[in-house]
């Protein structure tokens, strides 16, 4: 059997397929596409599932695919086993409707045998109990003996998923041999140990499942067939385990090399970190070059979390600094062939990766001081056990590591309540289960609109023409249908044409009227479902309408031009950041309407006041040279060649849509736009800001928008030099010259507050208190601020000697409040930070500080003197250390 590479196995796999008159299509990406039932893809077939449902009409009756998948729920066990992984290739051929079970299993067998050249005495199959139809063709057509096919029950062989498509399966093993069995005289096919490695499984999905667990036939039947190409190249490299696989391999090497650290293959602590560093980083590439971005919820925690292990493991292997990133240049260049976005995003994921290395070790940091804090805790009261709500608290809120607590802890001869801490873990757990439970559903579930006929599509006519007539399919009003509705009804109207644009792509849905002779319904949204239904939203504002109605659709005009002046200086936006910031931006997301656009980009550093002015300048520079906007459709494999800017993780058909504005910007885009910038008037840039890691944000407003903002700044303006009494031009020096009048007459004040102040020292420390040869000195002052108190306060101390000094003063209607105390009043015990603090309390405030000075704060001025007299009271009991 001749040894293939891992990306030879996959591209052998999908030639095959294509020669079988399957479409080879890309690998979808990581990040669902209007499917909340899951994270992550987790299969080959679950970008497919619209087809499988009939919700979405195939591009092809056969298909074949590379899926990239993560999958995590053993993520803990990743690296403790060589089993385990995150991020695995599924090859996969899938019918819709199209071939059986007969064509699926013969040409299974052809690429294992003829393609791959796997032996067939290796070759071993199961089938389902009761599916004798499989069992037939591998024994009469393929002519596999009895005791070479396995009969398994519902467990192993039956696929479903809660309710909808389901159906038997048929899986295809290969013996390794006795050195990867477990010794037992009784070892066969289904045996946990690694001697039967499955890795085709083809399902048969004939029937529909109800919610009554009835099992009804399938008017089109279907193939999805799973292979895991690691798998695979496991059998063909005879390999023990995916981490020894080629590709992956290489990987290994590399975490090997930087640790300086020797791979046995073993379950020791070093060959645990070199395992859990090696696929997390597969992982974590893959999933930032699909878009996803570390966050504390969702698809975001995932990745960070395994960022953050995969650190953690670094550090485990005595690996100093930042240093995931330049192991994905490894991954990289393993993989960009057939994912040749990750060489594109390549600068954008390091430093995305870097970024968030960077994050974890401040989070350590942190988590460091608390734990510091909780093993005090523990030493003072003369416990040894840190209680697992306090391990769970570092774990969960602070990303601190289960092994670093444990590891510190014991340092101290200390130990944690781990069995505590997992039973937390676990109640995390059942929370996370249950919301999502409640927010997915069954993952086949088309919700109110399912009974819907599937193959209505909302003809639309929007990019061309404002106007339409149309007729309503569907009403739906408190999300039941219905054949009427009346004034002042709630309702969705489903029409067969419109003219109004959906929300998508970031640009909001259009608004307007859909109306016949005697009625009128305001649309106030518009939105569509993933099968290309549009959803318009409204109001019945007069008369009644009926199912099956000719109406005419109109679009809001104006509010349609505000949107596309917009959205198309969101591209000129675009292009101008990319100019003053470099290729490496790409959008991450958008916001459209009639009143302001939002633009998201992969940035890591704020932009300078220059930049955002010339960015600006630029954006406005093309509104002004009146360039024209063009609109095209063209194959996707075109528009690639000639450099079209595509949406960053965005999956896109064969023909796609290409907006240019001139030779200046080309992005595949779906949204309404101008015919020429002109028509944009210009662009104010509000602000930016950033709001995520690595994602910047630039709020601006265009056409109406922008001209009301300039009306009112001048309108502002105008009030400014009327009550300056002085032209626009000569505003700004008039309020520099009055600024620095108003800062010399404050300070001619505040010196005139001081002298006062000082001027009344002397009697201040005449009518002082004295105890064992330590002057108590107190006075209050009206209209005096903090720092002129704390001068006054100084000087008396320097003129008194041996002394403590309690001042108060009035200020804006708050209190001030300042004790000092000489070298020798704090020796004998007096405490300035504490007299403060209860001082303070009397006066409606609190504050503290040192020994020798404290200040502080308050908001009853009627309490002042009460406050100076407990502040004195206290200075006396120091000094005569009475407590």
């Amino acid at each position: 059997m001749q040894k293939y590479g891992l990306n030879e196995l996959r591209e052998m796999f999908l030639k095959f397929f294509e020669g079988k008159g399957h479409l080879r299509m890309d690998s979808f990406p990581l990040i669902p596409q209007n499917d909340k039932s899951l994270l992550l893809i987790n299969s080959g077939m679950a970008p497919l599932k619209p087809y499988f449902t009939g919700a979405e009409t195939p591009p092809c009756n056969r298909v074949t695919t590379c899926q990239k998948c993560i999958r995590t729920p053993d993520i803990d066990n990743v690296g403790k086993t060589s089993r385990h992984g995150t991020f695995f290739e599924m090859l996969g051929n899938f019918s819709f409707g199209d071939y059986f079970k007969k064509d699926a299993i013969k040409w299974a067998w052809e690429f294992c045998t003829e393609v791959v050249g796997l032996p067939e005495n290796k070759l071993f199959v199961s089938v389902y109990q009761d599916d004798d139809e499989a069992y037939n063709i591998w024994n009469k057509e393929i002519g596999l003996v009895p005791e070479k096919i396995f009969k398994m029950g519902k467990e192993d062989n039956f696929w479903e998923h809660g309710t909808g498509p389901c159906g038997p399966c048929s899986e295809i093993y290969y013996d390794r041999g006795k050195k990867y069995g477990c010794g037992s005289g009784n070892c066969t096919v289904g045996c946990d140990c690694d001697r039967y490695i499955e890795f085709w499984n083809n399902v048969f999905t004939q029937f529909n499942r109800d919610e009554k667990g009835n099992y009804t036939p399938l008017a089109r039947k279907n193939i999805d067939t799973g292979m895991g190409l690691e798998r695979l190249a496991c059998i063909v490299q005879d390999a023990s385990n995916l981490f020894e696989v080629d590709t992956i391999r290489k990987i290994l090497d590399y975490v090997c090399n930087i640790a300086n650290a020797k791979y046995t293959g073993s379950s020791d602590n070093n060959d645990v970190s070199i395992r859990v560093v090696t696929d997390h980083i597969r992982s974590t590439v893959m999933m930032i070059s699909d878009g996803v971005k570390p966050s504390n919820e969702g698809r975001g925690y995932v990745l960070r979390r395994l960022i953050r292990r995969a650190a953690r493991h670094g550090k485990l292997l005595g690996i100093n600094g930042t240093f995931l990133h330049n192991i994905a240049l490894v991954v990289i260049n393993e993989s960009c062939e057939e994912y040749p976005q990750l060489r594109k995003n390549q600068d954008y994921i390091f430093r995305m990766i870097k970024n968030e290395e960077e994050n974890f070790k401040r989070t350590i940091d942190q988590g460091l001081s608390i734990l510091n804090e909780f093993i005090k805790e523990l030493s003072s009261s003369g416990k040894n056990i840190l209680t697992g709500d306090k391990v769970f608290k570092l774990h969960d809120t602070y990303g601190f590591p289960l092994e670093l607590t444990k590891e510190i802890v014991e340092e101290y001869g200390l130990s944690i309540d781990e069995d505590n801490f997992k039973i937390n873990m676990r109640a995390q757990k059942d929370r996370a289960r249950e919301a999502f439970k409640g927010k997915a559903g069954s993952s086949w579930d088309a919700g109110a609109l399912s009974s819907i006929d599937k193959s209505l599509k909302t003809k639309f006519l929007g990019y061309d023409k404002l106007i339409t007539m149309a007729n309503i399919c569907y009403i739906l009003k408190d999300n039941e249908f219905c054949d009427e509705i009346v004034e002042s009804d709630n309702v969705t109207i489903i029409l067969d044409t419109t003219t109004f644009y959906a929300e998508s792509g970031g640009q909001t849905g259009d608004i307007g009227i859909i109306s016949t002779k005697d009625s009128e319904i305001e649309i106030i949204d518009c939105k569509k479902t993933p099968s290309g239904i549009f959803l318009h939203f409204g109001i019945v504002v007069s008369g009644s309408i009926k199912t099956g109605d000719t109406v005419k659709a109109i679009v809001d005009s104006k509010n349609r031009a505000l949107i596309s002046a917009n959205h198309t200086t969101t591209h000129l936006l675009h292009k101008a950041l990319r100019n003053a910031l470099g290729d490496q931006v790409a959008q991450a997301g958008s916001s459209v309407d009639s009143q302001h656009l939002r633009f998201d980009f992969n940035h890591f550093e704020a932009i300078t006041i220059e930049q955002l002015a010339k960015i600006e300048d630029e954006v406005n520079s093309k509104i002004f040279e009146g360039i024209d906007v063009t609109v095209e459709e063209k194959p996707i494999d075109e528009a690639r060649k000639e450099g079209v800017i595509a949406l960053f993780g965005e999956k896109y058909g064969d023909i796609v849509r290409v907006v240019s504005i001139g030779d200046y910007s080309k992005e595949l885009c779906g949204g309404s736009h101008l015919k020429n910038t002109s028509l944009a008037s210009c662009i104010k840039i509000l602000g930016e800001s950033s709001v995520a890691a690595g994602v910047r944000r630039i709020e601006a407003i265009t056409s109406k928008g922008a001209i009301d903002y300039y009306k009112n700044k001048e309108s502002i303006l105008n009030e400014v030099t009327s009550i300056l009494k002085v032209s626009h031009e000569d505003a700004y020096r008039k309020i520099e010259t009055q600024i620095s009048e108003l800062k010399a007459i404050k300070k001619e004040l505040s010196e005139l507050k001081n002298k006062n102040a000082s001027g009344n020292t002397d009697d201040l420390i005449r009518a002082c208190e004295i105890v064992k040869d330590i002057k108590i000195i107190k006075g209050s002052f009206t209209d005096i601020d903090a720092e002129t108190l704390r001068n006054t306060a100084d000087t008396i101390k320097n003129k008194a000697g041996d002394c403590v000094v309690i001042l108060a003063s009035s200020f804006n209607g708050k209190v001030n409040l300042v004790v000092m105390a000489s070298k020798t009043a704090v020796e004998v015990g007096v405490h300035s930070g504490n007299i403060i603090k209860e001082s303070a309390k009397i006066a409606a405030g609190g504050g503290g500080g040192r020994p020798d000075m404290a200040q502080a704060g308050g908001k009853d001025i009627k309490k002042i003197d009460e406050a100076l007299t407990v502040g004195s009271e206290l200075a006396k009991n120091q000094i005569m250390n009475v407590s």
